[in-house]
């Protein structure tokens, strides 16, 4: 009894401190907008006036109230589904029917993923219809909306579906191995999702095209080149059918890379603006960030699954929760309830690696452009179109943010030109 109430005892502290933090750092961050929020930053004095300062200001409240209502909603979901007995009383239903064991665990997932997209389907509908349209930035009509909510549907039940039932087979057929076949599987997984995203699940979704700009095209081209780096090609994208915001990036790896241009992107910005921002991307790639990030990911998903298999069979793990007997798909669920709290405190070390990430890149293009003034307009063009918040707190900018706040970036990059200008 004493080990049942430490572990509960854990697995409560954990997860109100994280839930607790959250909300915390959402308070201050607001408190300190509201503070700030009517300040015109002096990078930005004759860039955005007090009428756009203010929607942002607006924007950035409202967003992040609904996100942390959101979030409480999902933490006491979340509860009532761990503490009620739900859990037993569902395995108890799916056991009786005598199922195989990959099914028996397909349909356990399968019934508890369906409770969390009926329950998030209010969320998603208030913040594109009602905050996103309100702001002005979602173009998206009902019917659209529906149907990707059908394909996402779809291609997750059946992409999810056939992970989880292999990671199922596996823990079945492999007792001793499962953790590190599962993992090879995992990763195979991924590196197969990253060729096929850019050329079979991205055109279900938009229409995906040569840019029609040739000037910008030939330099784009050509700016890569320079650098050495090959690409499929340069494509738009048909986005402004869904939001007004604005994006570009790559995709894709091996002979399905490429860029991907929003048309709003395009619409919006000058070509040195855009070349800029391609000039960052590329810094990314040259700098082997992405490959630096699969690498992490995997060695980290390595030591979960181990570290998985040592603990699915502890009694204790499951009797927490009110099961008599272990169950591994069920310990799968449990682990993640107990670590997820957990790794929410590790938030800032990933965040601290990717802000790096982009300082590196923004030099990378000072480097290949040999300016940053574009870079620093295509920056401030993109804060006021986005609407983004000018005045982070400094805790919650830490703790959060994977791009350096956009007055300390500029400043930064302005600093590069510095030494250039004086000599």
């Amino acid at each position: 009894m004493v080990q049942y109430n430490t572990l509960m005892l854990l697995f409560l502290v954990t997860f109100f401190a994280s839930a607790l933090l959250r909300r915390f750092l959402t308070a201050i961050n607001i408190r300190h907008l509201r503070r700030h929020g009517h300040e015109v930053p002096e990078l930005f004095a004759g860039e955005i006036d007090s009428e756009t300062l203010t929607r942002m200001s607006r924007y950035t409240i409202e967003s992040a109230r609904f996100g942390s209502l959101e979030g409480l909603c999902d933490d006491l979901i979340t509860l009532a589904i761990l503490l009620s007995g739900f859990l037993p009383c569902l395995i108890g239903h799916i056991l009786r029917w005598k199922a195989p064991f990959v099914v028996s665990g397909l349909i356990f997932f399968g019934a508890l993923a369906l409770i969390s997209f009926i329950l998030g389907l209010p969320f998603n509908l208030y913040r594109t219809f009602a905050i996103e349209k309100k702001y002005g930035f979602s173009t998206i009509t009902p019917g659209l909306w529906i149907m990707d909510l059908l394909k996402n549907l779809l291609i997750s039940t059946f992409l999810l579906g056939l992970l989880l039932g292999a990671l199922l087979t596996l823990m079945h057929y492999t007792e001793k191995t499962w953790w590190f076949w599962a993992w090879a599987v995992f990763a195979t997984f991924q590196l197969l999702m990253l060729w096929l995203y850019p050329i079979v699940i991205a055109p279900l979704f938009n229409k995906y095209e040569p840019v029609k700009d040739e000037t910008l095209e030939e330099a784009m081209i050509a700016m890569m080149a320079k650098v050495g780096l090959k690409t499929e090609g340069v494509y738009q994208v048909d986005e402004g059918k869904r939001s007004r915001h604005t994006n570009a990036y790559f995709t894709g790896i091996g002979k399905t890379k490429r860029i991907v241009l929003y048309d709003t992107l395009l619409n919006s910005h000058s070509h040195d603006e855009i070349l800029a921002i391609l000039a960052h991307e590329i810094g990314h790639w040259k700098k082997k960030h992405l490959l630096m990030q699969l690498a992490f990911m995997e060695v980290v998903s390595l030591i979960t699954l181990y570290l998985a298999y040592q603990i699915l069979g502890w009694p204790l793990l499951y009797q927490t929760f009110g099961f008599a007997q272990p169950l591994s798909y069920v310990g799968l669920l449990l682990l993640a309830a107990l670590f997820g709290p957990l790794m929410f405190f590790l938030t800032p070390l990933g965040a601290a690696l990717l802000r790096k990430f982009e300082r590196d890149a923004d030099d990378y293009s000072y480097k290949l452009t040999g300016s940053t003034q574009a870079l620093c307009s295509a920056l401030k063009r993109l804060a006021k179109d986005n609407l983004a918040n000018l005045h982070p707190h400094p805790f919650y900018s830490w703790f959060y943010y994977s791009h350096p706040p956009l007055t300390e970036r500029i400043r930064h990059l302005q600093a590069l030109e510095v030494p250039q200008n004086e000599a």
